[in-house]
C-alpha cells in the first residue's frame, strides 16, 4: 500500500513538482519509487526548467544518451559553482541566443563556444588575475565573438554583428562585440583589469572588467591619457564574487549582460536597418526614454544615448556627451492642415532648446537637419539623422520643432507649419553601454 496505489501518472506528477535532489531522496524509498525517480521524462523536464536543454547533452554539446545523465554530467562539470549560479547563467544565454535567433539570426554564428575550466585556471595563472565567479560561467558557455574578416575594425561593409550593439552619429560609429578571454584578452597598466567588450569599428570604445571587486568599467575620452573611466553597473548590486558557496553573488558582467537582454526582449532597443546593413542600435525605442508626438500628420520619434568614450569628466563645460536620434516620418493618408490632405511635405528649419538640470543651456535656430531637406510622404521608411551635444551636468533635456511646407519647397502647396519634437531626456544612466 502507501502513496504508490496513486498511480504512475500521479506519481509522474508530483515527481515533476520537487526539485532534482528531493528526486533524487524519493528514490531511495523503494524500488517502485527509484524507478518512478530514473524515468528519463521525468528527467528531460528536469532538464528543460534548470538548464533549458531540449535534446539530452553535456555542456559542450556532446549528445548523451538519456536526460539523466544529462543532468549528471552537467552537475558535474559545474559542482565548482554554486548551482543557482549556474543555472542563472544558461537562462541569460538561452534568452540572448533565442532572442538572436528570431531577430538577429546573421549574429549567431559569431557566438564562440565556451571554454573549459582548465583553460580558465591556465589563464589566471599566466597573467595572475582571479576572475569572479560569474564572468568564470559566462565564459564557460560562450567565450566571446568571432566576428568575419569583412566586421574586423574599421570595416564599414555588410552586417554590424556587434553582439551589445551600438550607435552612429556624423563620423562617430560605434558598435560592441564581446572579446574572447582567450584570444583577445587586453589590460590596462593594472593587471586587475581585462577587456572583455570593444568596440569592432575605427572609433575605439573599451570595457574593462576589474577582477578584484567584480565591477565593469567603460574609457572615456581621457582613458589613453589618465585612465579614466566610468562604472557601468550600480555599485550596490555587485556582490560576493568570489565566494564559491553564495548562491545570490553577482559580478557586473553579468548584470550588464541581463540588462542588455532585458532591453532587447522589452523592445526597449532593437535591430535597426539602414540600407543593406543591420545591426542593434542603442538609442531606446520605447516611452520614457523615447518621445513621439504627432502633428498634422507628421510623426517625430526621439531619444538619446550617453557616449562615455566622448565624454570628459575633468571638463567644466563639456562633461557628458550624449548622442541622440531623430526618426521622422509622414502617417496615411499624408499631411492634413485645416481639413486638407497633402500627399508630401518638406523640412526646411529645425529650433532646439537643450537644457541642463531645466537651465537653458542652448537654443538653436537653424536651416535643415545635418545638412539636409528631408522630403516625407505616407508610406515611406523613417527619415532618421543622429546628432550630438555636450552637456555640463546632468540630467538634461531636448525639445524643440522642425518648420516643413506642404508639398515640397520647391512646389509649396500651402503655408509652413510648425512640428512638435517632444522633450526627451539627457540623462547618466544607470547601466552604460
Amino acid at each position: 500500500m502507501g502513496l504508490e496505489i496513486v498511480g504512475a501518472l500521479a506519481i509522474h506528477t508530483v515527481l515533476s513538482k520537487l526539485c532534482p535532489r528531493d528526486v533524487a531522496m524519493v528514490a531511495c524509498v523503494s524500488k517502485g519509487f527509484r524507478t518512478y525517480a530514473s524515468d528519463d521524462s521525468l528527467w528531460s523536464l528536469i532538464c528543460a526548467n534548470e538548464l533549458c536543454l531540449s535534446s539530452p547533452q553535456d555542456s559542450l554539446g556532446n549528445p548523451l544518451p538519456s536526460f539523466k545523465e544529462a543532468y549528471q554530467a552537467w552537475r558535474e562539470a559545474f559542482g565548482m559553482y554554486p548551482w543557482s549560479l549556474v543555472r542563472r547563467v544558461v537562462r541569460f544565454w538561452g534568452r540572448i541566443k533565442s532572442w538572436l535567433a528570431a531577430n538577429f539570426p546573421e549574429a549567431v554564428p559569431t557566438l564562440r563556444k565556451g571554454v573549459t575550466e582548465d583553460e580558465i585556471k591556465e589563464l589566471e595563472k599566466s597573467l595572475k588575475v582571479k576572475l569572479p565567479l560569474p564572468t568564470r560561467l559566462v565564459y564557460r558557455f560562450c567565450d566571446g565573438q568571432e566576428l568575419p574578416s569583412e566586421e574586423c575594425k574599421g570595416s564599414m561593409r555588410g552586417s554590424l554583428l556587434g553582439l551589445i550593439g551600438g550607435y552612429t552619429f556624423y563620423n562617430h560609429q560605434v558598435i560592441l562585440e564581446t572579446k574572447d578571454i582567450i584570444r583577445h584578452l587586453g589590460f590596462s597598466s593594472q593587471s586587475k583589469y581585462l577587456v572583455v567588450a570593444a568596440s569592432c569599428t575605427s572609433d575605439e570604445k573599451f570595457f574593462f572588467l576589474n577582477c578584484a571587486n567584480g565591477q565593469l568599467y567603460v574609457g572615456t575620452a581621457n582613458l589613453i591619457s589618465d585612465g579614466e573611466m566610468i562604472p557601468c553597473v550600480p555599485n550596490g548590486l555587485i556582490s560576493s564574487v568570489h565566494d564559491p558557496k553564495d548562491s545570490q553573488q553577482q559580478d557586473a558582467m553579468l548584470l550588464w549582460l541581463e540588462e542588455h537582454v532585458r532591453r532587447l526582449e522589452g523592445g526597449i532597443i532593437k535591430v535597426r536597418e539602414e540600407g543593406k546593413r543591420r545591426g542593434i542600435n542603442l538609442f531606446p525605442e520605447q516611452p520614457p526614454q523615447c518621445s513621439t508626438a504627432v502633428t498634422n500628420g507628421v510623426q517625430v520619434r526621439a531619444s538619446a544615448v550617453f557616449v562615455p568614450e566622448a565624454s570628459d569628466l575633468q571638463s567644466d563645460d563639456e562633461k557628458f556627451m550624449f548622442s541622440y536620434s531623430i526618426r521622422m516620418c509622414l502617417l496615411p493618408p499624408g499631411c492634413v492642415i485645416r481639413g486638407m490632405t497633402f500627399g508630401s511635405c518638406q523640412l526646411y528649419w529645425r529650433h532646439w532648446i537643450i537644457r541642463a538640470h531645466d537651465n537653458v543651456e542652448s537654443d538653436v535656430n537653424g536651416e535643415a537637419v545635418i545638412g539636409k531637406f528631408p522630403l516625407l510622404s505616407p508610406g515611406d521608411k523613417e527619415f532618421v539623422y543622429e546628432s550630438c551635444t555636450p552637456l555640463r551636468s546632468s540630467p538634461g533635456s531636448v525639445e524643440g520643432s522642425f518648420t516643413f511646407v506642404p508639398g515640397s519647397l520647391a512646389d509649396p502647396k500651402g503655408g509652413a507649419f510648425r512640428v512638435e519634437v517632444a522633450r526627451f531626456p539627457l540623462q547618466f544612466p544607470d547601466y552604460i553601454f
